[in-house]
C-alpha cells in the first residue's frame, strides 16, 4: 500500500483544511458582532466570561492558523480544549446522537487531536518556513 502512503501530505491537508475552514465559521461571528454575546453565555456556563475571548480567539485565528499550515500543533491544541470545554458544558447532556449532541464537536476535536501529533505536513507554510528539504511536524 505504499501509494497511500504517498497520499499522506494531501490527507493532512484536507484534515487542517475541513477543520480550519469549520473553526473559522463558527468563529467568525462571535469576533465580528457577537463578542458580547458569546461572553455571556460563557459566563451562563459557570464559566469566567473572559474565556469567551479566548474562546473566540482560538476558532477565528486558529481556524486561520490551521487553514495556513502555521503553528499547526498549537493551534489545533487551542482548538482541542476549546472543543473540549463545549462537548463537556454544552453538549454532553444531549448525548452522542441526540438534538445538539456532541457527536460533530467529537469529531472535530478528534481531528484537531490527530492534527497536534501529525503536524501540518509538507503541504503547508511551515514547511516553506523551515526550508523546501524538510518535514514539518507542526510547532
Amino acid at each position: 500500500m505504499r501509494y497511500f502512503d504517498r497520499l499522506q501530505p494531501l490527507a493532512l491537508l484536507v484534515l487542517r483544511l475541513v477543520l480550519g475552514v469549520i473553526m473559522v465559521g463558527h468563529g467568525y461571528p462571535k469576533i465580528f458582532g457577537g463578542l458580547s454575546h458569546h461572553v455571556q453565555f460563557v459566563g451562563s456556563l459557570g464559566l469566567p466570561g473572559w474565556l469567551a475571548y479566548l474562546s473566540a480567539a482560538a476558532e477565528f485565528f486558529g481556524g486561520i492558523l490551521l487553514i495556513a499550515g502555521l503553528f499547526t500543533s498549537c493551534a489545533a491544541l487551542a482548538i482541542l480544549i476549546d472543543l473540549s470545554v463545549a462537548i463537556v458544558k454544552v453538549h454532553w447532556k444531549n448525548g452522542l446522537l441526540g438534538n445538539g449532541g456532541y457527536q460533530f464537536p467529537l469529531a472535530l476535536a478528534a481531528i484537531a487531536f490527530a492534527l497536534i501529533f501529525f503536524g501540518a505536513g509538507p503541504i503547508a507554510l511551515e514547511s516553506i518556513r523551515r526550508g523546501a528539504g524538510g518535514r514539518s511536524k507542526g510547532s
